[in-house]
């Protein structure tokens, strides 16, 4: 492996001065610069970012840490943080938790001991009491789930006004036997449970059933289908996030039920597949870039401003109206 005084000997140089070469640093002369530029290109020499980050006490790498990579929100979060934090110069270190608390355990201390500048990271439901300890070593920006402390910068969605949104979106083309499918793993699934239910009780109706299964396409699945087989079926499926939305799309078609005309389904988050299925998915489209850039802003600020007051930013969903829940009547 060639070493840095590899390329100060190729350069004619001291190796402070192709440190110096290496951090941009202006005190080098445009020849000597030149020449150790050179001598780095022929060497293919590689810096060891990791020894330097520890030198400076500052690293050039952030961590994300979502709680499930198969879920197309998380996918459309991770590319916005990955390109805003590129524009800054950072890469980016990113963990899958697949709602684990003890793998979200093992990636936060991992990405302390890789000494990362900062963490995006989306909680577990049990997480909670150990944000103190890891908030006091390293900046955090809590995206997608609230946590009870406000000692931290989050963005968030307005679930509740969402899923009250969606819910009156049913409500209004005439549907009136609703069933709920929530995700059980973190306070999202809640709040967007509550304002279903706000939704409905301020239209004098009530649930059928409501569900609080693991965020996954095969809880969907057989939720849905154990609803279509009761004697009293809904006529509309609010479903809490897009895997959610294509188990109970799958278990409607299994169960040779059109859609809208016999079960509406709605949902969260923007697919490929849900705008391209027949019929397209009516959903609460989130900002999913506005997140991910928002989130790494607030934490590249937190970096540079350790005592700044924490922030908290709430953004809107966005109702996208398709076939899935037309009228009842037409």
């Amino acid at each position: 492996m060639v070493s840095i005084k590899d390329v100060a000997q190729a350069a004619g140089v001291s190796t402070a001065t192709v440190s110096r070469v290496l951090a941009n640093k202006s005190r080098v002369h445009a020849e000597t610069r030149k020449r150790v530029s050179e001598a780095i290109q022929q060497l293919n020499y590689r810096p060891n970012l990791i020894a330097r980050s520890l030198r400076a006490q500052k690293s050039a790498r952030i961590g994300l840490v979502v709680s499930d990579i198969r879920n197309p929100f998380f996918t459309a979060i991770s590319r916005a943080v990955e390109d805003a934090a590129y524009e800054q110069g950072y890469s980016v270190l990113m963990c899958n938790t697949d709602e684990n608390p003890e793998k979200e355990e093992l990636y936060l201390n991992l990405l302390h001991d890789e000494n990362v500048a900062g963490i995006i990271f989306s909680p577990t439901q049990q997480f909670g009491a150990g944000l103190k300890s890891y908030k006091s070593t390293i900046p955090f920006v809590i995206i997608d789930r609230s946590v009870e402390s406000k000692d931290v910068d989050m963005v968030l969605l307005d679930n509740v006004a969402a899923a009250y949104e969606l819910t009156a979106h049913l409500i209004d083309n005439g549907y009136r036997s609703f069933a709920g499918l929530f995700g059980d793993s973190s306070t999202t699934g809640r709040e967007r449970s509550r304002g279903f239910h706000n939704a409905l009780k301020d239209h004098q109706l009530s649930p059928i059933a409501t569900h609080f299964v693991a965020p996954r396409i095969k809880q969907g699945y057989e939720t849905t289908m154990s609803l279509l087989a009761q004697n009293q079926k809904p006529d509309a499926i609010f479903t809490s996030n897009s895997l959610l939305t294509a188990g109970a799309f799958q278990a409607i078609r299994d169960s040779k039920l059109s859609v809208p005309d016999e079960v509406a389904l709605v949902g969260f988050d923007e697919t490929t597949w849900g705008a391209l299925v027949d019929p397209p998915i009516t959903i609460i489209a989130q900002p999913t870039e506005e997140i991910g850039r928002t989130a790494t802003e607030l934490l590249f600020q937190r970096i540079s401003e350790p005592d700044r007051s924490p922030k908290t930013v709430i953004l809107k969903g966005k109702l996208l109206q398709r076939g899935s829940s037309t009228p009842v009547n037409i």
